[in-house]
């Protein structure tokens, strides 16, 4: 006779049913959609995020065939209020079932990267847990946050790049580029995983070692072979496409706002970021504008190192990237966090941790969280001036993201990913 499952067990299993998991991440997000509406209605705190109202204030002057750069502190691409544009049609709560149903679409595509590399239904379903049931992306996509959207696209990008299909890869990498400025940093890895992967196809394992000339020679005409130049035709081609059509529409405010403001932003205001109190203290310094620009330096040379040594996992290459971007940005809130956990589940069947580590590392992190929120809580909510113990907690939270980076890349498996792939 088979012996009988543990009840709790059986709840346990047949909640990573895929139907289950996803139903049941809906209907949790959902209802926090509607919760947010009570709270907005009856409370002093309100839960829709400030953005929500910004994105629909924009989306009301497109209807009225004006500029959305009219409302002040729209940092966005048009785009995004054209696609909110139903928030005046039909019902302002539009964009936050927009956003929810991104996050479960950004889900799916985990489930299918995951499949891909090997992985059984329930498998994938236990990894994509960990983006479904996670308070972070429901609380910011229920809020209003658009982020969910941006995460859909690379994870699109990251699913077709695995299963060989270039040209939709690319249309979704160029989307995503026009949507947030931060997947620019994955054009390298990109560029050096298309040229890798169709050295392997050749074949060229088995060919001599070429001297260390020839050798640079060839790699430098594989970054022309027929996949790059494709690929960076297709995802150029998208990109310029809606900023030339955006250009013409709205002027020069369309690159200040959704471009040029991101690259010069120097936020003074408390955040995450290690650099947020040397621009505090410099903000009416000559020395401002340079000093936020060599905040870049740390960034970029990271970024440089992590591209050739893992491009050939790519998924695991920009969840590296995103990280590291995250992490030593000039600006860091709470919600740049999903930039790079979206990328996280694909690789969680990759990691050789014990549960126990894992466990450790992970409160290692709401720790960081935890130390600079109380300081925070002071400032904004009493009036403290807490300015250096917010400081201090950021770099502590830059440290506990550094170990846990470092622990990451040390226990991930490398090599040949395991792949199920049927080419059409």
């Amino acid at each position: 006779m088979r012996p009988r499952q543990i009840p709790g067990k059986q709840i346990f299993t047949g909640f990573l049913e895929k139907d289950v998991l996803f139903g049941s991440a809906f209907l949790i997000r959902l209802t926090l959609v509607f919760y947010g509406v009570y709270q907005d209605r009856t409370m002093l705190v309100k839960y829709t995020d400030i953005d929500y109202q910004v994105f629909t204030d924009a989306a009301k002057y497109i209807t009225e065939g004006k500029s959305p750069y009219l409302r002040a502190t729209y940092r966005y691409t048009p785009l995004l209020a054209w696609i909110l544009t139903p928030n005046i049609y039909i019902i302002d709560l539009f964009g936050k079932l927009l956003f929810i149903a991104g996050d479960l679409v950004a889900a799916s595509l985990m489930y299918r990267i995951l499949l891909l590399r090997g992985l059984d239904s329930r498998k994938a379903c236990g990894c994509c847990a960990f983006w479904l049931l996670n308070p972070l992306p429901m609380t910011v996509s229920s809020r209003g946050n658009a982020e969910s959207l941006v995460a859909g696209l690379v994870l699109g990008t990251m699913y077709y790049m695995e299963k060989k299909h270039l040209a939709k890869a690319a249309v979704l990498y160029g989307l995503s580029v026009h949507m947030k400025i931060y997947p620019v940093t994955y054009a390298l890895p990109i560029v050096l995983h298309l040229q890798s992967s169709q050295s392997h196809e050749k074949g060229n394992t088995d060919v001599p070692k070429p001297r260390k000339v020839d050798g640079f020679r060839r790699f430098f005409l594989r970054l022309f072979s027929r996949d790059v130049l494709l690929f960076a035709a297709v995802a150029g081609g998208t990109f310029a496409a809606l900023g030339l059509v955006f250009y013409f529409s709205y002027g020069w405010d369309f690159l200040e706002h959704t471009y040029f403001y991101h690259l010069t932003r120097r936020d003074i205001r408390h955040n995450f970021s290690p650099y947020f109190y040397m621009l505090y203290l410099t903000a009416e310094s000559e020395w401002s504008f340079p000093l936020g620009l060599a905040a870049f330096l740390p960034q970029l040379l990271l970024l440089l190192v992590i591209s050739f040594a893992y491009y050939k996992d790519l998924v695991f290459c920009s969840f590296l990237h995103t990280a590291v971007f995250v992490s030593f940005n000039k600006v860091c809130t709470s919600q740049y966090f999903l930039w790079y956990l979206c990328l996280l589940p694909p690789i969680i069947p990759l990691l050789r941790m014990s549960w126990q580590r894992a466990a450790l590392l992970f409160l290692l992190w709401l720790m960081g969280q935890g130390l600079w929120l109380a300081p925070a809580y002071f400032l904004e909510f009493e009036g403290q001036n807490t300015f250096l113990l917010i400081w201090l907690a950021g770099l502590f939270f830059l440290f506990a993201n550094s170990v846990i980076l470092v622990q990451i890349i040390a226990h991930y498996r490398t090599g040949q990913v395991t792949r199920k792939i049927k080419l059409q």
